[in-house]
């Protein structure tokens, strides 16, 4: 877990200027049929600790650019009226299709193994691959530059990206709001499971089922943006998603029931659903095109980077204040993270369409 969601968090920097230097069709399918190949040697061989590691690096290392890269090409592909639809839909398919992967695997797995559920996912990276080829060029102005008068320095490309986030106050304000909001909310990744468990009284299979209620929001979630997200401005949007997911969090340390769990954790999802389009969005209206790849490489780095860090103090609020507590505390930090947010929205003029801006 750690080299699946650590390091590649650490190099966002880095490999988010992937998709600023590089056409973004063609790195799309390289980083596809990387995926698809290191999974494939995965399936093939089930090596041994130390190889297995390093094909899951290698896979993890693409799996980081390929979501900044399409994110990135969006703008290029839809107009701007259609931005909250499209990240809604690109959204569906990140997170909503995604809960289809473990039911497909109870149920392949007494056929096919684990070699064959491997190979199988493998496959599934060379189909994208070969969905993708159908897209047209999409080179940044930036990219464009480096052919024409060479390229400089790679660092240099990261050192702009992160100067450009830091300097511009809107983009500032989205990326500490994000990741404050995740490092008061990811625990409850861990505190759904003590919850059901000791707090409800539940079996193993019921404590599972709780998982699928954010699932099922987010799924409902993606489908209410996609029709009606565009009637709210983005930033506005962003904040009602802080606010809702968080609050989904904060009554669910109320709960008294399995299902009253279910009910609230999909209100959370909807709330993803929100921030995940929202956010996408301003980045896209914001940041200019040439700098795209490394503002969404840093942004889910940063939330990778603060997710970790929520499981680690999560881990101590559930010891010490218990799984109602720790649901209660991640809620209204996440609420408080929101009312801040959009305050400072308004001071720094960030609640328009265009939340840029430098100091």
């Amino acid at each position: 877990m750690l080299l699946g969601d650590l390091a590649p968090a650490l190099l966002a920097p880095l490999t988010g200027a992937l998709a600023d230097r590089t056409d973004l069709k063609r790195l799309m399918v390289v980083l596809e049929l990387g995926q698809a190949a290191a999974t494939a040697a995965l399936g093939l061989w089930l090596p041994a600790l130390p190889l297995l590691l390093a094909l899951f690096t290698v896979r993890a290392l693409c799996g980081q650019v390929f979501p900044a890269a399409t994110r990135a090409a969006v703008p290029a592909l839809v107009a701007d009226a259609d931005l909250p639809a499209a990240n809604a839909a690109l959204g569906f398919g990140e997170n909503g299709l995604a809960v289809l992967g473990p039911v497909l695997a109870a149920v392949l797995i007494p056929a096919a193994g684990i070699r064959g559920l491997l190979l199988i996912d493998a496959a599934t990276f060379a189909a994208s691959a070969l969905l993708l080829t159908g897209l047209p060029r999409i080179a940044t102005r930036e990219a464009a530059a480096d052919a024409a008068d060479g390229e400089p320095s790679f660092l240099l490309h990261a050192g702009r990206g992160l100067a450009f986030l830091w300097r511009t106050a809107g983009m500032r304000l989205l990326f500490l709001g994000f990741s404050t909001v995740v490092l008061f909310n990811a625990v409850d990744d861990m505190g759904l499971v003590f919850l059901g468990r000791r707090t409800l009284h539940s079996g193993d299979s019921a404590t599972g089922l709780l998982f699928a209620g954010s699932a099922a929001g987010l799924i409902a979630g993606f489908a209410l943006v996609a029709r009606w997200g565009g009637r709210i401005a983005a930033p506005g949007l962003l904040v009602v998603g802080f606010a809702v997911s968080s609050l989904g969090n904060l009554l669910t340390g109320a709960a008294w029931s399995v299902g009253v769990v279910l009910a609230l954790q999909a209100v959370r999802g909807v709330g993803l659903a929100a921030q995940d389009t929202a956010a996408a969005t301003v980045v896209q209206r914001t940041v200019p095109r040439e700098l795209q790849g490394r503002a969404f490489a840093n942004l889910y780095g940063a939330i990778g980077l603060a997710a970790g860090a929520s499981y680690l103090l999560g881990g101590v609020l559930l010891q010490t204040a218990g799984p109602r507590g720790t649901f209660v505390v991640a809620g209204l930090g996440g609420i408080l993270t929101a009312l801040v947010t959009a305050v400072r929205m308004g001071v720094r003029g960030a609640g328009r369409e265009r939340c840029g801006g430098a100091d």
